[in-house]
């Protein structure tokens, strides 16, 4: 399936996610009493960042429009969006893969490829993911100490949350990030369309969801100070 036809399928699969993913009707109307409250009384953009979540705090199942604010955020975020900026013009000057080639051109075709794996990956996970109820999103240890913090960014790497609060293997996104690397390989270049580099690329999709985890987990007190020292 090609990463366009991929993204319609998820925004109408979450979009349209039946409220049974709750437990009980009390749990049904929590998320939404609490998505009212991070929106003041109205639904947030769909473009609106989740707001940041720790893991003391009483957790609510995500429901299904959150899945879908995760995924396009996720996905076509400022952050996201700039991050492909360095890591495109990174291999343009490294001129890899060489089909592609240097200038503008080259950087183009290096950009574009990483979004559509990106946009496959989160599709993956955003859509397998509601079929068990595995949350994708970040939760931080705040209050916790220095190599804690690190520590929890690491495990949620592989860890995701359940519809009932517990953290389980994120097996949604194992598929996400191993199934998306292989099948782009029917889309790239034949100098990396081969399995190595699917595995190179899988290894590279961890680290790349461990640095996401470390910018969430301290980016929220980076900004607090900043900001503190500023006024």
């Amino acid at each position: 399936m090609r990463p366009g036809a991929t993204l319609l399928f998820t925004i109408l699969f979450v979009s349209l996610l039946p409220a049974r993913a709750q437990t009980s009707q009390s749990q049904q109307n929590e998320p939404a009493q609490t998505e009212k409250k991070e929106s003041g009384q109205n639904k947030a953009s769909l473009l609106t960042p989740l707001k940041s979540t720790t893991e003391d705090d009483t957790y609510h199942p995500i429901t299904g429009r959150q899945r879908l604010r995760w995924f396009l955020t996720s996905t076509i975020g400022p952050p996201h969006l700039v991050g492909g900026l360095f890591t495109s013009a990174f291999g343009t000057a490294m001129d890899r893969p060489k089909e592609y080639g240097p200038g503008w051109a080259g950087f183009g075709d290096r950009y574009g490829i990483r979004l559509t794996g990106i946009v496959t990956g989160n599709a993956i996970e955003a859509s397998t993911g509601a079929l068990w109820g595995e949350d994708p999103r970040y939760f931080r240890v705040p209050n916790e100490p220095f190599t804690r913090r690190i520590l929890n960014a690491a495990q949620l790497t592989f860890k995701a949350r359940r519809r009932d609060g517990h953290f389980a293997p994120a097996y949604a996104r194992y598929i996400a990030i191993s199934g998306n690397n292989f099948l782009s390989n029917t889309w790239r270049v034949d100098s990396e369309a081969d399995t190595q580099h699917a595995l190179i690329r899988t290894a590279d999709g961890f680290a790349g969801r461990f640095a996401s985890n470390l910018f969430e987990e301290f980016w929220p007190d980076i900004k607090n100070l900043v900001f503190h020292r500023s006024h």
